[in-house]
């Protein structure tokens, strides 16, 4: 129901203010620009999206099911077990569905986009296995999903190599205020979504979760004692080294274990393609509603709204620019991203407005695309709380982000 509301405000909004336009202000090529948007997302949605998915899909699945063959999985879900079977309660102990979870947000935390989506998906199968009403989210797969949604990151790589892409002279300055945002973000979500589900806040789980965050600053600690460039190699080498070692180390269990690895490999891979099938209607209707709300000029309304408000309050509007990317966010990771290099280019990638901008970009992830991905690849058509639930984390996350980026920037 939720997306159903979303989905169809999107294009509402977007025909009555380009309406206004063309009436008011005589915009004559506002229809135009809407109708082209909508041929060329509902083009990009498979040819820049789908079809590149494609690919990482097959290997990591393939990848995943030589893990399971090997019992690696399993052991993982195992050494977990204490903390997980407490946020999934209804996922029986030593499920696969936990070590899939589990490698999908170490490929999140590390970084990795690409690689946590075929963990996520595998992971979203499972979790369907277990689910006794098919079109409709289960407590554990909204809890995943907005997991997923906090997008939880302890090397924000990619950040990195867009501010350095910019000219940015401190291009790593920007690594423990987007960790920090991320942080808050997946706690937020974690107590947000647990207090829905009325999850038994025991010591255990509160144990855990003190335990993470207090890993997390204490790495951070380390890192921030770094030198400029040592935070920078960190930064490029260290994701893409443990997840080459995590591929070789599967690689290498299975045929200790006298697992036909290649042929493992090659079965697991069959469901990648399948799935980017059952994907792709999801995609292009989300993408292409996204696309239609921000030709029309709907986020610069809402960010000039937002800033008139903050103005009239008396607050500093310094970061109002940075807006726009905390608002796109949970819409379109591209759109965002597309804001945060615009806005390096206007305001400098090392002001004010430039870190935060990477801040809030860092600090969660695509709360519709995620849900329209990982919903649609098993056929899930009622989301439930999922969407308000992602949202209210992302939006108190983002003000998380804009207090520490003022803390650290400002």
């Amino acid at each position: 129901m939720a997306l159903n509301i979303v989905w169809v405000a999107f294009f509402i909004i977007a025909f009555a203010i380009a309406v206004i336009k063309f009436a008011f202000l005589g915009d004559t090529e506002i229809f135009k620009t809407l109708v082209d948007g909508i041929f060329d997302s509902a083009k990009t949605s498979v040819t820049d999206v789908a079809f590149p998915l494609a690919g990482t899909m097959i290997f990591f699945l393939g990848i995943m099911n030589i893990a399971e063959k090997a019992g690696a999985i399993a052991r993982l879900a195992k050494w977990l077990n204490p903390f997980m079977k407490r946020l999934f309660p209804g996922v029986p102990e030593n499920h696969p569905a936990m070590g899939e979870m589990v490698m999908n947000f170490s490929a999140n935390m590390l970084g990795l986009d690409n690689a946590a989506t075929p963990f996520g998906l595998k992971a979203m199968e499972s979790l369907q296995e277990l689910n006794p009403q098919k079109d409709t989210a289960s407590n554990s797969q909204i809890m995943f999903l907005v997991l997923h949604t906090s997008g939880l990151t302890l090397i924000p790589l990619s950040i990195i190599a867009y501010r350095l892409a910019a000219g940015s002279q401190e291009a790593a300055s920007i690594f423990i205020p987007c960790v920090l945002g991320t942080v808050v973000t997946t706690l937020l979500a974690i107590i947000i979504t647990g207090i829905k589900q009325k999850l038994k806040w025991d010591s255990v789980l509160l144990g855990s979760l003190l335990g993470i965050f207090i890993f997390i600053i204490l790495m951070l600690f380390g890192v921030n004692a770094m030198t400029p460039a040592h935070k920078e190699l960190f930064s490029k080498i260290v994701g893409s080294f443990i997840l080459l070692l995590i591929i070789v180390l599967i690689i290498t269990a299975g045929a200790i274990k006298k697992v036909s690895v290649f042929d493992t490999f090659i079965d697991g891979a069959k469901n990648g393609w399948s799935i980017i099938i059952k994907v792709i209607p999801y995609l292009v209707a989300m993408l292409v509603a996204i696309r239609v709300f921000r030709d029309c000029g709907a986020l610069g309304y809402i960010t000039n709204g937002i800033g008139y408000v903050i103005h009239w309050f008396g607050i500093n509007t310094d970061f109002v620019p940075s807006l726009p990317v905390a608002i796109m966010k949970p819409f379109s990771g591209s759109g965002a991203r597309g804001l945060m290099i615009d806005i390096m280019k206007t305001y400098g990638p090392d002001s004010f407005v430039g870190k935060l901008a990477c801040t809030f970009n860092g600090s969660a992830d695509t709360t519709f695309y995620i849900i329209a991905l990982y919903f649609g690849s098993v056929g899930i058509k009622k989301a439930r709380y999922a969407v308000w639930v992602g949202l209210a984390a992302d939006i108190l996350g983002a003000i998380a982000a804009l207090f520490i980026s003022y803390i650290f920037f400002h």
